[in-house]
């Protein structure tokens, strides 16, 4: 069972860990394995959502969103992305761009780190947002119960994250542009650079939030109108065939999740911006991860375990956070890479055993036979 799930994704981890010793030794095997682990755990709650709307599908729709879904979520936005971005913010072409990552990789480097302010800004608001939006909203099921508690009463103004967003977004431009200003003001310009690059990716965050609101709601009313008119069918005698029904929910179903993992892949992108500048590697480590995603959604829906670790998503959004935090002091501090990738997996694994001892603080509760209010205090947090 476990083979059959995970085995492409074992063949293609084995794949790309040779390929990214030949291409550049032992220290890229590090960070590849680092980037797959990064978006593997930064990825885990797109697995959960995925899984809880695949599992509605049929089994055709189900291989359409496995095969044609892995090539747009792959090489879609795990390839071709980080090439754009490049692209665009060093102002050359996505075929230049390439060709300068494989064959002149000093001029590249180059490149990339003259963008690198303009990457971090768009990246650090669009993870700063994704991070905000979780924290600020109030849910049933708590971690840290003493950030996220009174976090979830401030949520309720209006608009507050956005207005969070570009405060710190201000705040950087203007240290940017101040340190810039102490050496002469040669880089003044970059200060613009980065506030243009920061309200970027707040507007792309809430495009890609709104385009997947609404195919939710699509799907939503879907569902609504399937279920009337089975109720109508029954009702009448005349049903309607099921394969149409299940087509036109699953086609919503299947737009929607593409959404949503493009929305979900922007992090790990991103992210990998943190951890190194090498397109190659960056493609190599966020494949693997990739293909490790697609496997775990079709675990968990053969499983039907999606509730048993309930803080794994708690854990990934600090992880987005903390990598939203880093990315805006990269602009002006350079950080160790291994440091950058390891505190995402810090909190993923303390997150996983934060759910462990719940469900055994669960388990004793339920053996010595407390109250329902007692379970509840056990489950909320810690």
């Amino acid at each position: 069972m476990l083979l059959k799930t995970f085995g492409w994704s074992f063949a293609v981890t084995a794949l790309g860990l040779v390929a990214a010793v030949i291409y550049g030794g032992w220290t890229a095997f590090g960070i590849v394995a680092i980037l797959s682990i990064l978006e593997i755990s930064l990825s885990f709650d797109n697995a959960v959502v995925n899984a809880g709307i695949l599992k509605k599908m049929s089994a055709f729709w189900q291989k359409i969103f496995l095969t044609v879904g892995v090539l747009i979520a792959v090489f879609g936005m795990r390839l071709v992305f980080p090439v754009v971005i490049v692209a665009i913010s060093a102002k050359i072409g996505p075929i230049d761009a390439v060709d300068l990552a494989l064959n002149n990789k000093d001029h590249y480097q180059e490149l990339v780190t003259d963008a690198h302010p303009a990457i971090a800004a768009f990246g650090g608001m669009f993870l700063l947002m994704i991070f905000l939006d979780f924290i600020f909203e109030e849910r049933d099921i708590q971690w840290l119960r003493w950030i996220e508690r009174p976090l979830a009463k401030l949520g309720k103004v209006d608009m507050l994250a956005v207005c969070i967003a570009l405060v710190v977004l201000l705040i950087t431009s203007f240290t940017f542009a101040t340190h810039a200003h102490q050496h002469g003001g040669a880089h003044v310009d970059k200060a613009q650079t980065v506030l243009i690059a920061g309200v970027a990716g707040l507007i792309t965050y809430m495009v890609v939030g709104g385009l997947s609101g609404y195919f939710e709601d699509k799907l939503e009313e879907e569902e609504e109108r399937e279920h009337e008119e089975e109720e109508e069918a029954e009702r009448t005698g005349k049903k309607k065939p099921a394969i149409v029904l299940a087509g036109q929910a699953a086609f919503f179903m299947f737009l929607y999740l593409e959404v949503l993992d493009a929305s979900f892949s922007f992090d790990g992108v991103i992210g990998a911006f943190a951890i190194t500048n090498d397109i190659v590697l960056m493609a190599l480590g966020l494949g693997i991860g990739a293909m490790y995603v697609r496997s775990l959604t079709v675990y968990l829906v053969r499983q039907g375990t999606l509730d048993d670790y309930v803080y794994l998503e708690h854990g990934a959004h600090y992880a987005i956070g903390a990598l939203a935090v880093l990315l805006m002091i990269t602009i002006q501090y350079e950080i160790n890479e291994v440091i950058t990738g390891l505190v995402g997996v810090v909190l993923i694994a303390w997150s996983f055993w934060s759910s462990v001892r719940r469900n055994r603080a669960l388990a004793a509760a339920e053996g010595k036979g407390k109250t329902s209010d007692e379970k509840a205090e056990v489950s909320s947090g810690v």
